[in-house]
Formats: C-alpha cells, sequence, structure tokens
C-alpha cells in the first residue's frame, strides 16, 4: 500500500490525500474537482497561510512579493518557471505582502521580493532579492538537501 500525501486544494482549501506514487499522474481535488496541480504558484493570503503551509506534506516555496515590488514583477515569470519544473515534488506558492501584512510582519519580511522555503509548517531557508528560474531552482534544491 502506497503512503498518502496530504496536499491543501488551491482552489476551495480544502485537504486531499493522494497516493504518493500519483503525485506525478495529474490528481483532482476529490470536493471542487480542480487540478491539484496546475504549474504555477498558489494564491496565498491572510485567510489560508497557516492551512496551507500546515496541513500540506510538501515543501511549499512562498514568495513575499507586493505589486509596486520593480524586482518582484521582474521575477514573477522566473518563480513561475521553477514551479512548473518543480511540481508536484514541491509547491510554490505567493504571498501579497500589501494584502497580508499580518503575515509578512510575522515572519518580520524586510525586503522583497523574499521567498521563504517550509517544511512541516517550519521554516527551513530564507532567501531575499530576484533571482532567475534555474536559480531559485538550486536553491530550494539545496535548502531541501
Amino acid at each position: 500500500m502506497s503512503s498518502s500525501v496530504k496536499i491543501v486544494c488551491r482552489h476551495c482549501d480544502g485537504i486531499v490525500g493522494v497516493p504518493a506514487a500519483r503525485l506525478r499522474d495529474g490528481p483532482r481535488c476529490p470536493s471542487c474537482h480542480a487540478p491539484l496541480f496546475e504549474g504555477h504558484p498558489v494564491e496565498l493570503n491572510s485567510r489560508n497561510f497557516d492551512r496551507h503551509l500546515g496541513r500540506t506534506d510538501l515543501p511549499i516555496v512562498v514568495d513575499f512579493w507586493a505589486p509596486w515590488c520593480g524586482p518582484c514583477r521582474m521575477m514573477a515569470p522566473a518563480f513561475e518557471e521553477a514551479a512548473r519544473g518543480m511540481e508536484p515534488a514541491v509547491r510554490f506558492a505567493k504571498l501579497n505582502t500589501e494584502e497580508a501584512q499580518d503575515i509578512a510582519g510575522k515572519f518580520a519580511i524586510r525586503s522583497i521580493p523574499t521567498m521563504i522555503v517550509f517544511k512541516g509548517g517550519r521554516e527551513l531557508a530564507r532567501q531575499s532579492g530576484a533571482m532567475g528560474a534555474e536559480q531559485i531552482t538550486r536553491w530550494v534544491q539545496s535548502a531541501l538537501g
């Protein structure tokens, strides 16, 4: 029997158990029927942040950004490319620090873009500054050992 991996649905925030061996088979949420992996980052906010970080078994890379930030906008396509390349082994997400100042404060985000790798709800690594897709991928791989 295969072990099950818990994933929070990006659309309805439901918790879904997926057999580890089936992660690459295009799993869908049984509640809303949306794909669990779409090759682009999950949009997080103050309401769903803790649920995604605390209830997902996969490592999560969160990009803390703001719409007025030039380097953030510049890095967005690279972050999306890294998400396409690393899903479903790693979940990528974005958090708008202007809309979720409480979360940005909780993690002492002082400059943006800042990326944090979380596993099991705990911070593993942090990196500030814009990076290309290959750099992001290498940094995440290094953080996860």
